[in-house]
């Protein structure tokens, strides 16, 4: 039976909403999950960061094999897996099974959110459809993020918090099999084994360095992951210059849109994004707002990219991508500037302006990144561009979030100094989003003459 493209669009929605509600769950709480499992420094860093971990390990492979193997079996087996891994984090007795759970969730996140992108291309060929598709599945990256510390600080208890995720995450399996149609790429491959280990050993080695450097960047263990990481990122870079049928195909990168979005999932990762899991903890610590009143500050920010996501639609269709993207970056600076003064003694009033800015500038990002991922690679290779730019999305926010961290904490720890970094961390973020602007309004450009060369 062929599924509408409007049911297609609500497990897509759901999936994604529910990946990124996941995600962001633990941030108005981690004190609470902390303190319930014992965790200590070392433990409370991986405890943030381990959800990324399984996301960007993920997401490529899973996006690839659903092009080939099919992408709803894909995004219905992630569901199952958000399910697995959410349940082991209710039961969780101490740190390690908390932090495996949160990298289970990460691995079946990285499914929903790569195939449940990759099948809006089929269900929405043209590209009136497809722009609607995409402001609705970007505003429901925003919904997530908005909900997930809600959420956190709503429910009596966190393990109650994680018991419904998992129902959750079975319900979506089953409206995931049940609304979507199967689509693959039509090019039976086998699966890139090789390639998969190389990059998952990679990133695994990138984003473990990142966290374990938070502690010391000069350790054995550190030094050990970073030649680690650089030998199988470089491994895995060479396979896949050479191997037929591999999971990433290099030669995509030659085209200007893809790399233009490839940039600005990573820059939206690395810069507003990373601000926004901070964000908590200072408003917390540093201006002494309780966690309820924390995460609904957070949703001023992410309440106005939903709806700005919805709204990018009626921007003029001769408006490309790449323009989009640059200039709700450049918007997205604008609305950090006022993040950047804040004192313990700040008032919400500057913040708020400041955060409904932001959000209108990300709302345009989130909804143009999910078009550009589609449309910039062939048909057949959605799944492949959906898990580009995710991976680049969550592989910039997990560095992102390093360089916030130690940039905002230093000893003595107090509010003011809490304050005073984060203030440092916000202008290090805008200045990463104005580089990033700066870079896809060039390569918008160059696209743009090559386009003319060759039709001349």
């Amino acid at each position: 039976m062929e599924r509408r493209p409007g049911a297609v669009l609500v497990a897509s929605g759901g999936g994604t909403l529910l990946a990124l509600f996941v995600f962001t769950a633990p941030l108005s709480i981690v004190p609470a999950v902390t303190g319930g499992l014992g965790a200590g420094a070392v433990a409370t860093t991986w405890i943030l960061s381990s959800m990324s971990l399984g996301l960007a390990v993920a997401l490529l492979p899973v996006g690839a094999i659903g092009d080939d193997f099919g992408r709803r079996r894909v995004f219905v087996a992630g569901a199952a897996v958000l399910a697995a891994g959410s349940l082991i984090c209710a039961v969780a007795p101490e740190p390690v099974t908390f932090i495996a759970g949160r990298i289970v969730e990460g691995l079946g996140a990285a499914a929903m959110i790569a195939c449940g992108l990759a099948v809006l291309g089929p269900a929405f060929p043209d590209p009136a459809g497809r722009g609607r598709a995409t402001g609705v599945w970007g505003a429901c990256l925003g919904a997530g993020i908005a909900l997930g510390p809600l959420a956190g600080a709503g429910f009596g208890s966190w393990r109650t918090l994680y018991v419904v995720a998992t129902v959750l995450a079975l319900g979506v399996a089953v409206l995931g099999r049940v609304l979507l149609e199967e689509s693959v790429s039509g090019r039976k491959r086998a699966i890139d084994v090789t390639g998969s280990l190389l990059l998952a050993g990679g990133l695994a080695a990138l984003l473990a360095a990142l966290t374990e450097g938070r502690q010391s960047w000069t350790s054995p263990l550190e030094l050990a992951l970073i030649v680690a990481e650089v030998v199988l990122l470089g491994a895995f870079v060479a396979h896949q210059a050479r191997a037929e049928g591999g999971m990433l195909d290099l030669t995509l990168f030659r085209r200007p849109a893809l790399l233009s979005a490839t940039i600005g999932a990573f820059v939206a990762g690395a810069g507003v994004t990373a601000l926004m899991v901070f964000v908590c903890t200072v408003l917390e610590k540093g201006l002494a707002l309780s966690p309820l009143v924390a995460a609904l500050t957070v949703l001023v920010w992410s309440a106005t990219s939903v709806v700005s996501a919805l709204l990018t639609r009626r921007l003029p269709a001769t408006l490309s991508g790449g323009a989009r993207m640059s200039a709700g970056l450049l918007v997205v600076s604008a609305g950090l500037v006022p993040l950047a003064f804040l004192t313990p003694d700040s008032g919400l009033g500057g913040l708020f302006a400041g955060l409904t800015v932001a959000g209108l500038g990300t709302g345009v990002v989130n909804a143009s990144l999910g078009r550009e991922a589609v449309a910039s690679v062939p048909p057949h290779r959605a799944g492949m561009g959906s898990g580009i730019n995710n991976t680049s999305r969550y592989v910039g926010a997990a560095l992102g979030v390093t360089v916030v961290t130690l940039v905002a904490v230093h000893p003595p720890s107090t509010p003011a100094n809490l304050v005073a970094g984060w203030n440092v961390a916000v202008v290090v973020c805008t200045a990463v989003s104005l580089v990033g602007a700066a870079a896809i309004a060039a390569l918008t450009v160059a696209g743009r003459r090559t386009a003319v060369a060759v039709a001349g």
